[in-house]
């Protein structure tokens, strides 16, 4: 748990104490009381697990689905508006800033939401779209709208986004 703390220690230069972020900071509230709300998703106990994500996205501005999978030392840095779709799977080690979406394209039943490799930074604003992939490693630009896998390593920015 405290790994989980420290990577906005080492991520967030504005981050001066585990004190400061655990108890200030939005993101690892919200990343915390997904935790517990994706133990009742996995239980299938929907309704328990939407309410504590509801409880989440009202005292924090970020929503996650409870059926998300986020990936360890994710940092959510400010937060505010962030979204994570149902089928949405986001690696280790990951930095999402305000706004991004991680979003579907289509109403259906199978995965339709991104899936984040490791180490990888998504920037403000920025919206990735469907059943794609984020390499490891990868950066996506602030305000950039993704709709098609990025490559490990690979930085992709512009509406559309396009690697650079």
């Amino acid at each position: 748990m405290v790994d989980f703390l420290k990577a906005y220690l080492t991520y967030d230069p504005a981050a001066k104490s585990l004190w400061e972020v655990a108890l200030l900071y939005p993101g690892p509230k919200a990343i915390l009381l997904h935790r517990v709300a994706h133990i009742f998703y996995r239980l299938k106990l929907y309704f328990v697990a939407r309410l504590i994500s509801e409880i989440s996205r009202i005292g924090t501005g970020i929503e996650i689905h409870p059926g998300a999978k986020l990936g360890r030392r994710l940092v959510i840095d400010h937060g505010m508006g962030a979204v994570i779709g149902e089928t949405a799977v986001v690696g280790d080690d990951c930095i999402l800033f305000h706004g991004v979406t991680l979003g579907s394209l289509k109403f259906s039943k199978e995965r339709r939401h991104p899936q984040v490799g490791n180490r990888v930074l998504i920037g403000a604003g920025a919206k990735v779209l469907g059943a794609i992939s984020l390499g490891d490693g990868c950066r996506i630009g602030a305000n950039s709208v993704v709709t098609k896998s990025v490559e490990p390593g690979r930085v992709a920015a512009g509406v559309p986004a396009v690697l650079i």
